[in-house]
């Protein structure tokens, strides 16, 4: 079994690892969702400049994320 790496990730790349089940767009719905439905998720990364523009999770994105939801 391989390890999580924190590193940069395409937004649909990391909503896949949480969601392999599902097409990338539904996938990408979902951890949005989650990530919206997140008492502080949001907010913190947009403190890290995460837009909704953004096509990519940078490592401290990343670290956030996974902190708040846990390892796909």
């Amino acid at each position: 079994m391989e390890t999580f790496k924190i590193k940069t990730y395409g937004r649909t790349e990391l909503a896949l690892l949480y969601s392999p089940e599902l097409s990338a767009q539904g996938a990408w719905r979902k951890l949005l969702r989650w990530i919206n439905h997140h008492p502080t998720l949001g907010a913190r990364l947009a403190a890290t400049g995460l837009t909704s523009h953004s096509r990519v999770f940078t490592p401290a994105q990343v670290r956030l994320i996974v902190e708040a939801l846990g390892e796909p």
